[in-house]
This record gives structure tokens, sequence and C-alpha cells, in this order.
């Protein structure tokens, strides 16, 4: 009878498949976002096996052929999983299509390719699995080995380039991006490409025989179930990427009810006369005249109400409060002020610690203070912003006005 023992590295990834498979139920029972989750729940049942199998190498498989080689085509699974994930949980209306499926075809490729394998006996496999701890590793093995890290490479920087872009997309909506959910896929990516790198570093000692596979292969495992660890910790808290209605959904206004005033009806421009030429804004159907009465508007507004104050300011709070759309205030901000919202905004609490720091408020309070009432959400990008907007830090505008 085998005696099943296990060493410290094997008990936590051990541990790590088993949270994974917790993971993989609460989040396929997740009702916000259910595209985004079920593909999250798939990648942990994924990671999940992955590890088990890492632990089932140890030692198990005299005792258990049959389950030989179930996880191998899995790491053609990862980089597609986190990449379709990012892009779910950044578009909550996004579903998935029959081109999201092209992404499976290394992995089904690896299956079918693999079945001679599969369909071997207890005992082959066994042979089977003793003869690839000598390195004699057959055709399948060599070339799919060094194209799952290929693929996970190129993964990995499709991720963090779409992120990357989606991260410049939200300014376009936002005025705080703290309140949006991106350091939790900004997180994922850096985690994804840490592990990834990790696996082709020791592929590399590996080949020129400064490392036994085995042991490689176990501490990639040991990473994933940090990084399983890691979703449980942070995955599971994640709010919503869009909490908040923005340019790329329809504002819905305030219905009338019990104690409310009916909301403002946006406003529409009368249809052209014929022979009108007057230009049309591409993305929203703005003519010259809409576009600078909406202007006109915006930056009334910003300057009597103030409504920068508030650090959960968002373009769809604008546009109702202006009866008009996100798509029409965001061409406004673009193509006659040049600014995304997010700057846009900011600038005006830059300009507003600006004020109040030349007025000596600042030898009383701290920047920090200043920056929180103008409606800044973090010190961060306080920082960050003040610097764009006047190439100064805060603390260098504060000692140069002498404050």
């Amino acid at each position: 009878m085998t005696r099943f023992t296990l060493d410290w590295l094997h008990t936590v990834v051990l541990l790590g498949a088993v949270q994974g498979l917790f993971l993989t139920g609460a989040l396929a029972t997740k009702r916000r976002n259910r595209t985004a989750n079920r593909i999250l729940a798939a990648t942990m049942l994924a990671f999940s096996i992955a590890l088990a199998e890492t632990v089932y190498h140890a030692g198990y498989v005299e005792a258990l052929p049959h389950l030989l080689g179930i996880a191998y085509p899995l790491p053609f699974l990862f980089g597609p999983l986190v990449y379709l994930y990012a892009l779910s949980a950044a578009d909550r209306s996004r579903r998935l299509s029959w081109r999201d499926a092209l992404h499976l075809i290394p992995f089904l490729a690896t299956i079918v390719w693999g079945l001679p394998i599969y369909l071997m006996s207890g005992a082959e496999k066994v042979a089977f699995f003793h003869q690839l701890q000598t390195g004699a590793a057959p055709l399948l093995i060599r070339i799919a080995d060094p194209l799952k890290l290929v693929s996970g490479v190129i993964y990995t920087g499709l991720t963090i380039s779409f992120l990357r872009r989606h991260r410049e997309r939200v300014k376009e909506s936002y005025s705080s991006t703290e309140r949006v959910n991106l350091r939790w896929l900004l997180w994922l990516g850096a985690a994804g490409a840490a592990i990834w790198m990790l696996a082709v570093t020791f592929s590399v000692l590996q080949s020129t025989g400064f490392m036994q596979v085995a042991r490689g292969d176990d501490f990639v495992s040991l990473a994933v179930a940090i990084l399983v660890y890691g979703i449980g910790y942070r995955g599971m808290r994640q709010p919503e990427i869009f909490r908040y209605e923005t340019a790329e959904y329809p504002v819905q206004l305030p219905q009338p009810g019990a104690g409310t005033a009916p909301a403002p009806a946006p406003e529409q421009e009368p249809a052209p006369a014929d022979g009108d030429t007057t230009p049309r804004y591409e993305r929203s159907g703005l003519t010259d005249r809409e576009a600078n009465r909406l202007k006109a508007a915006l930056l009334d507004l910003m300057d009597q109400e103030r409504p920068w104050h508030d650090s959960g300011l968002t373009l769809a709070d604008l546009a109702v409060r202006l009866a008009t759309t996100p798509h029409k205030l965001s061409e406004v901000l673009n193509s006659e002020l040049g600014q995304t919202f997010y700057d846009f905004v900011n600038g005006y609490r830059v300009r507003e610690v600006q004020r109040r720091i030349a007025a000596g408020e600042a030898r009383t309070m701290k920047l920090l203070s200043l920056a929180l009432d103008a409606g800044f959400a973090s010190k961060s990008t306080f920082n960050l912003a003040f610097k764009k907007h006047t190439s100064q830090t805060p603390s260098d505008f504060r000692q140069a006005a002498g404050a």
C-alpha cells in the first residue's frame, strides 16, 4: 500500500489547489458581472487542477496512473483566460462569442495530439512517466512545453497592453480612478507576468543543466499557489469595474416620483434645414452651435456650482446636470477643450489647491487636507495631477509661493 507523505512545498501547493476549488464555486455563483466571474472561476479551476498535478507527480503516479497527463494542456488556458477575464471585467456588457473560442485551439490541439497517451493502460502510463523522468520526452512534449511559455508571454503582453489602454479610456468618464477597480486588474496582470517570467527563467536553467526539472516546476507551482491565495484575498472583494454610468452606457435620467421634481429632458438640436452645411461631430452628432452652447454651460456650471469638490464626480453626473448625454459631453471635452474628463476636472481641483496655498492656508493645513477638500481621493492622484498641470510638485509650489 502506497504511503502518502508531503513536504512543506507540496503542502502549500495542495492547500492552494483546495482554496482554488472553493473560489471556483464562489465565483461561479456570483451574480455581479457574471461573464467575468465565470471566466475567473474557470481560471481558478484550471489552476487548481494544475496545482493538484504537481502534488500528484510527487509520488502518487503509480497509485493513480490513469490521472497522468490530465493537467498537461492546462497552461495553454492560463494566458487566454486571464486575458478574457480582463476584457470582460472591464466591460460588464461583454458576452462570450465564437471568436473567443479560438483562444482554445492550442489547448484542444494538445489534447487531440496526446490521445494515444491518454488511452494507454495504467501500467503503460507508469512506464511512460518513468521514461519522462530519464529525459526521454516524445515529440509532443518537446514542442508543447516551449509553446506554453510562448503562449503565456504573448497573452501576458496582450493583457497588460489592454489594461494600459483601458486605464486611459476610464479617464473619459471618471474624475477619480480610485473608485474604479483598475488596481485589481493591474495587479493580476503583473502577477501573471511575474509567474510566466519565472517559468521562462527556470526553463532556461533546466535546459542548461543548472536546475532539476522537478524543482523548477515545483517553484512555479508554488508561485501559482501564491497567486491563488492573492486572488482569494483580492478577487472576491473587488467592486464592479463600472459602478456608475459612463460614456459607454446611456444615462438614465431620474424618474419623477414622490418628493422629486421631473428631470429635465435632454436638449434636442433642431434638424438641419436643407442645404445646412454646419459641421457635425462624428461620434455624437453635435453641431458646432450645440457644442458651443454645451461648452459654455459646462464652464459656467464648473465655476458656479463647483461640482469638482465631489471626489466621486463622473461624466454621467455632469451630463445629467447639463441635460445632455455622456457621448456629447465627452465630445465637447475632447474636441473643444482638448482634455479628457479626468484631466478637465482635476485641473479645477489643482487650481483650487493653488489658490488656497497662495492665500496662506498651507501654513495651518496639510497639503493632503487641501487636496481632499478640493475633491482629490488620494495623495498619489493629487501629486500626479498637480505635477501634470503645474510642472511642479505641491511642495515645490508651496515653497515658491512662500507659504
